[in-house]
């Protein structure tokens, strides 16, 4: 599986598609779970306090938010896109 990472959460982790070892059958939570071990310097900034997806960072798979499903215990289906974003701020007032 491979995750997009965009924004600081790019910067942070050197790259902005990131290859990890999660395999069909799989969970989204497993596959972070790789992605957060392979490059912890994400962890900080992805968890919150109590080792939860910090409420302000989205998890996707293929563009829709595992929050308005299975979470985190979402099953990875082969070809599946994930994605981490944070907030987004700008435009004009």
């Amino acid at each position: 599986m491979q995750w997009k990472l965009f924004a600081d959460l790019a910067e942070v982790a050197g790259d902005r598609e990131i290859r990890v070892d999660a395999e069909p059958g799989a969970t989204v939570g497993d596959a972070l779970d790789e992605l957060l071990d392979t490059h912890p310097a994400l962890r900080d900034r992805v968890l919150d306090d109590d080792g939860d997806v910090a409420d302000h960072i989205n998890v996707l798979r293929n563009g829709e938010n595992v929050r308005a499903g299975g979470g985190l215990e979402t099953t990875l289906e082969a070809g599946d896109e994930l994605a981490l974003f944070p907030p987004v701020s700008g435009g004009r007032a």
